[in-house]
């Protein structure tokens, strides 16, 4: 079964015809590590399914990034914001690791959803997975101190320690290298 296929059969199931006529909406991308999806600046145009890979989404303020999330394998995501909105986007969608996507237009996904209800039952999800998410995150950030949002970490996204550098987790987690070493000596 093909993983978008087996990925949205979790979500929601589609017959046939919906099964077909999404999966050919798609397109297979590779990205080079280092490679953006998209940039800041960009409206976002895409949903992507994450085959392989990892990718970050974040934004720079006054040469300091600041890291969203990480999307790995087996997800299908999008700049939410610039998405809905078609505005340009304040985030980039940057490759971490060699990545291979499979993506669907804007204009696929909205004529998809006239035609089939369960694709727009899908989509529809898909929104609220992201809402979800980003309430998750923003409660972390303004509520739980720095060890607890690295504990956090480290327990729901243990296997990405070994995929991300120091670097992009102390700026996930909003904090200085030299602040995330001390929290990790104190572990």
């Amino acid at each position: 079964m093909h993983p978008v296929l087996a990925y949205t059969d979790r979500i929601v199931r589609l017959e046939p015809p919906a099964r077909d006529e999404l999966l050919r909406a798609f397109t297979r991308q590779e990205f080079a590590k280092g490679t953006c999806l998209l940039r800041a600046g960009q409206a976002s145009q895409h949903y992507h399914f994450l085959e392989q890979g990892l990718v970050k989404s974040s934004f720079f303020k006054e040469d300091k990034e600041f890291i969203m999330t990480f999307f790995k394998e087996d997800i299908l995501f999008t700049e939410i914001n610039s998405y809905l909105t078609t505005a340009p986007s304040k985030y980039q969608l940057l490759a971490l690791e060699p990545t291979t996507v499979h993506s669907i237009a804007r204009p696929d996904i909205v004529r998809l959803c006239r035609e089939y209800h369960a694709i727009e039952t899908l989509f529809k999800q898909l929104l609220g997975f992201a809402s979800i998410g980003m309430m998750k995150r923003i409660s972390e950030m303004l509520e739980e101190n720095a060890t607890t949002r690295y504990r956090l970490f480290v327990r729901e996204k243990a296997p990405l320690l070994q995929r991300i550098s120091l670097g992009d987790l102390a700026a996930y987690l909003g904090i200085t290298q030299v602040s995330l070493s001390r929290i990790r000596a104190g572990q």
